[in-house]
C-alpha cells in the first residue's frame, strides 16, 4: 500500500463527509466513524460506503456496514486501500 493511495482515500473521505454536512475539523486517523467520533449514523455510513465503492471500485457487504461504525478513519482508509489492492491484483 502506498501513501499516495491512503492520502487519496483520506481526502475523498473528508470531502464526502463535508458534502454530507459533517464537520471534519477535528477528524484524524484515530477518529471513530460512529457515535464515539465523527458521529455518523447508519444511513450516513451506508452513504459513505456507497460513495467509496463507486469511487474506488471496492465492495462492502451489508453486514460490514455495521462494523464501519466501530472503525476509526485510519482503519477505514486501510480497509479501502487493502480492497483496492486486492481488486487490482485479482484483475491483472
Amino acid at each position: 500500500m502506498n501513501d499516495t493511495t491512503n492520502q487519496e482515500i483520506r481526502q475523498f473521505l473528508l470531502d464526502s463527509l463535508t458534502e454530507m454536512n459533517y464537520s471534519v475539523e477535528d477528524v484524524d486517523d484515530d477518529t471513530a466513524l460512529g457515535p464515539a467520533g465523527a458521529d455518523l449514523e447508519s444511513l450516513s455510513l451506508a452513504e459513505l460506503a456507497v460513495r467509496v465503492e463507486d469511487r474506488f471500485g471496492v465492495r462492502f457487504d451489508d453486514d460490514e456496514a455495521e462494523k464501519l461504525a466501530g472503525m476509526t478513519v485510519g482503519e477505514f482508509i486501510a480497509a479501502v486501500a487493502e480492497r483496492r489492492s486486492a481488486a487490482a491484483t485479482a484483475g491483472s
